[in-house]
C-alpha cells in the first residue's frame, strides 16, 4: 500500500477551513433564498427611504442609484415609478431604482436617469451583492418578469459592469448585451506623483509646464471650486450655454437643452453632506486673468459618492487660449487637489475620448440587461441588441465612426 505525506505548509489552516464552510453555505442559502425571495413594486419613493438610503451606504453601490441623486431626477421628470424592492427572510435584499419610459407606443423600465448616468449598480444588501454568480439567474429573471408585468414591455437597465471593484454583479446572469460604450478610470495612489507614474508621467509635467506657461503669458489664471450655492448654480448656466455650442458647431443634438434636464442638474448642486463625502455635483472652473479677466476657459462638474468620484461632465469656451488645452489643464488641478481626500477612484464615465485615454489606465466595460415582459418587449429587445451591436461594431472601427458622425452632423 502506498502512502502520501502531504506538507504541514500545504494544508489548509482551520480558519481557512472555517471560511470556505462558510461561504458555501452562504452560497447554498442565496440559492435556495431566491424561492423564497418577495418583490414589491413602488410607485414612490418616500416610503422606501430608510431602507434606501442604508443600502447606499454601501461603498461599492453606485452614486447614480443614490436616493438623492433619484429624487433630483423624480422632482425634473415626473415619469412613472416602478421601483422593485426584493425582500428575503423579512429584510430588504435589494432595490432597483426603476422608471417607466414610453418610446414608440412601448413601456420600457429604465434605471431612473439612465440616460446620463456614468455606471449603475442597482442597491444589494451585503449578502445578496455578494452571492453573484451564485444566484438562479433563470428564477431571479422570471420574478423580476411577473413584478413588471402589466406595468412595462421591456426591462432594460443599462451601463452595468460584471465585476466593479472585486465584486461581482448579482445582475450578471441575467440576459445582457455588452453596450457600445465603455468608461474609464484613474485609480489614486497615495500621492498625485505616484498616480501619474501610472500615465506617460514625464510628457504629462511637459505638457503642463507649456499650459502653464502659456497661460501666464495671456494674462494669468486661477483655478476654483466657488463654495457658494449661487455661484455653483450660475457656472452651471454657462456650462450649458459653452456645450450648447459645441454641439452646435459639430451638428449634434444638445442632450442638456431640455428645461427638465438642466432643472435635474441644478437640483444635484443642493444635494450635499456635511461629511463632504457626497455631493451630487459640484463645479470646478479654469477662470482667466489679465486681458480675459473673469472669463471661464473650461468647466466640469464632478460627483461624490465615498470614495468614488466620477466627472460627469466638461467643456471650454473655444475663443479663449485655444492652444493651450484648458479642458485638460482643469483636470489637472482637478485630480491633483483631490489628492489626500479620501479618494480612490476617479472616474471619467462613458464614451472613448482621446482625453480620457491619456488620462485613464483602466477600461471597463458596461452591459445592458435586456429582459423582455410581453410579447411586445420581445421584438424592442432583440431591436436594442442589434443596434447596440451595431454602434459597438462601428465604435470599434474608427475611419467608419468618424464616417458616420460626420454624416450625423451633416444631417443634424
Amino acid at each position: 500500500m502506498q502512502t502520501q505525506k502531504l506538507d504541514v505548509r500545504e494544508q489548509p489552516s482551520d480558519n481557512a477551513l472555517a471560511e470556505a464552510a462558510i461561504s458555501r453555505l452562504r452560497q447554498l442559502s442565496m440559492k435556495l433564498a431566491m424561492a423564497e425571495i418577495d418583490i414589491e413594486v413602488f410607485d414612490t419613493m418616500q416610503p422606501l427611504e430608510d431602507e434606501w438610503r442604508a443600502l447606499e451606504r454601501d461603498n461599492l453601490q453606485s452614486l447614480h442609484q443614490s436616493y438623492d441623486w433619484c429624487a433630483a431626477w423624480v422632482s425634473a421628470f415626473h415619469r412613472p415609478l416602478a421601483i422593485l424592492k426584493g425582500i428575503h427572510a423579512g429584510q430588504t435584499a435589494f432595490i432597483l431604482p426603476v422608471e417607466i419610459v414610453k418610446s414608440r407606443g412601448l413601456a420600457i423600465a429604465k434605471f431612473i436617469a439612465a440616460g446620463h448616468s456614468n455606471i449603475n449598480t442597482g442597491l444589494f444588501s451585503e449578502g445578496f451583492a455578494e452571492s453573484g454568480g451564485t444566484i438562479d439567474a433563470g428564477k431571479f429573471a422570471g420574478q423580476l418578469q411577473q413584478a413588471l408585468k402589466g406595468r412595462a414591455d421591456l426591462l432594460l437597465l443599462q451601463n452595468i459592469p460584471l465585476e466593479w471593484r472585486g465584486r461581482e454583479s448579482p445582475l450578471k446572469g441575467l440576459p445582457m448585451v455588452q453596450n457600445q460604450n465603455h468608461a474609464y478610470q484613474l485609480p489614486f495612489l497615495p500621492t498625485f506623483e505616484e498616480t501619474l507614474k501610472q500615465l506617460n508621467a514625464k510628457n504629462r509635467r511637459k505638457k503642463f509646464r507649456v499650459q502653464s506657461k502659456r497661460l501666464e503669458a495671456a494674462g494669468g489664471f486661477e483655478y476654483l471650486i466657488p463654495g457658494t450655492s449661487e455661484e455653483q448654480h450660475r457656472l452651471l448656466d454657462i456650462f450649458f450655454r459653452l456645450k450648447s455650442a459645441r454641439f452646435a458647431s459639430l451638428g449634434l443634438p444638445d442632450v442638456f437643452a431640455d428645461r427638465e434636464t438642466q432643472a435635474f442638474l441644478h437640483g444635484l448642486l443642493d444635494k450635499l453632506d456635511d461629511s463632504k463625502q457626497y455631493f451630487g455635483l459640484q463645479m470646478h472652473v479654469l477662470r482667466l486673468k489679465g486681458e480675459h479677466e473673469g472669463k471661464i476657459a473650461a468647466i466640469s462638474g464632478v460627483s461624490r459618492k465615498g470614495d468614488h468620484i466620477v466627472c460627469q461632465f466638461g467643456a471650454i469656451d473655444e475663443e479663449l487660449v485655444p492652444d493651450t488645452s484648458p479642458g485638460e489643464f482643469l483636470y489637472w488641478h482637478t485630480i491633483s487637489g483631490l489628492h489626500g481626500k479620501g479618494v480612490v477612484l476617479f472616474d471619467f464615465g462613458l464614451g472613448d475620448q482621446t482625453y480620457k485615454r491619456s488620462w485613464a489606465p483602466v477600461e471597463t466595460a458596461h452591459y445592458d440587461v435586456v429582459l423582455p415582459v410581453s410579447p411586445f418587449g420581445i421584438v424592442a429587445g432583440a431591436a436594442h441588441r442589434i443596434v447596440t451591436r451595431g454602434k459597438a461594431h462601428i465604435k470599434a472601427r474608427p475611419k467608419l465612426y468618424k464616417f458616420t458622425q460626420g454624416i450625423r452632423a451633416r444631417i443634424g
